[in-house]
């Protein structure tokens, strides 16, 4: 949904991406051919893609039947066999990204072999990324396997060039975090001279963030890397109760002030689906934070709108 927004205000865009997902069509091509997980870098270049491309829509393309085809996605068998044609995940990546014609690049965090573990405040250790979300529980703390994996060098450097750095929106835990556990990402991060923006979900997540206020969402950030980790946090004030039949509830600014970073808390959410941002209210709100046109902000001491 980011972004779908942010290309339409630049093509100078960068990507970096999990690669810990273990479930479903990914999960299934991960165990049984050892690549990397394609389904997150499917959908981010179909979102940099043309959009009315029949392209884009034959890569969302999701078997329905067939055996051993059944709930694989096209894109992502397309990104397997471009791997096994090049002798590399980073050219598949590379070259289905000229077959979209997308704007900007994609790039994963890392290349290793990414195992997530988290430690629940029962004191539980759930491993895996779907295991996580499914068992449900209060997560403490979240770890990856192996604890040493190598930063991508193009995530790196992408980083270190960047003149603004959006961490999210995305399930905090399984997602987001993940990345962020990658030393060489967390370190470029820190040592980046430009904004950073956090850009926290519209909803809460069963399983991994019930019950999280936006402070929550920034503290569990900054309890996993460090404290200055972002300068800014973009979130939605538009709150809706009556939204019926979604997956958490929605997230609220609850007053506490935000440590080590201001709030903006704009009107995010799509019309239709309260729970999901609209891609050109969350692009603008960016756009807008980084030329310094912030509006309705809080104090990152007070906590007063």
């Amino acid at each position: 949904m980011l972004l779908r927004g942010l290309k339409t205000h630049t093509d100078n865009l960068t990507a970096i991406i999990s690669v810990a997902d273990d479930g479903g069509s990914s999960g299934r091509l991960r165990r049984e051919l050892g690549v990397l997980p394609p389904g997150d870098f499917r959908n981010c270049l179909v979102a940099l893609s043309e959009e009315e491309s029949l392209l884009a829509e034959l890569f969302q393309y999701r078997f329905e039947q067939g055996n051993g085809l059944a709930g694989h996605s096209f894109g992502n068998l397309f990104i397997v066999a471009m791997s096994n044609v090049t002798k590399s995940f980073d050219r598949a990546l590379y070259e289905s990204s000229r077959v979209l014609a997308i704007q900007g690049q994609i790039v994963p965090a890392t290349v290793a072999n990414l195992t997530l573990s988290a430690d629940l405040k029962d004191g539980t250790r759930v491993t895996g990324e779907s295991s996580i979300t499914e068992h449900g529980g209060d997560i403490n703390r979240l770890f990856i396997d192996p604890p040493d994996a190598e930063a991508y060098p193009m995530a790196v450097e992408a980083i270190e060039q960047a003149q603004l750095i959006v961490i999210g929106p995305g399930s905090l835990y399984t997602s987001i975090l993940p990345n962020l556990l990658v030393s060489g990402i967390s370190r470029a991060i820190q040592g980046a001279e430009c904004s950073k923006i956090y850009v926290c979900n519209v909803a809460t997540e069963r399983g991994e963030t019930m019950g999280y206020a936006v402070a929550d969402h920034l503290a569990a950030l900054q309890r996993h890397t460090f404290p200055e980790v972002v300068d800014y946090v973009v979130a939605n004030d538009d709150p809706d109760d009556a939204a019926p039949g979604i997956a958490g509830e929605l997230v609220t600014h609850d007053g506490r002030p935000l440590q080590h970073a201001k709030l903006e808390l704009r009107d995010l959410a799509d019309s239709k689906h309260r729970v999901r941002h609209d891609s050109k209210k969350l692009a603008g709100a960016i756009m807008d934070v980084y030329q310094g046109r912030r509006t309705n902000s809080v104090s990152a001491r007070s906590g007063v709108r």
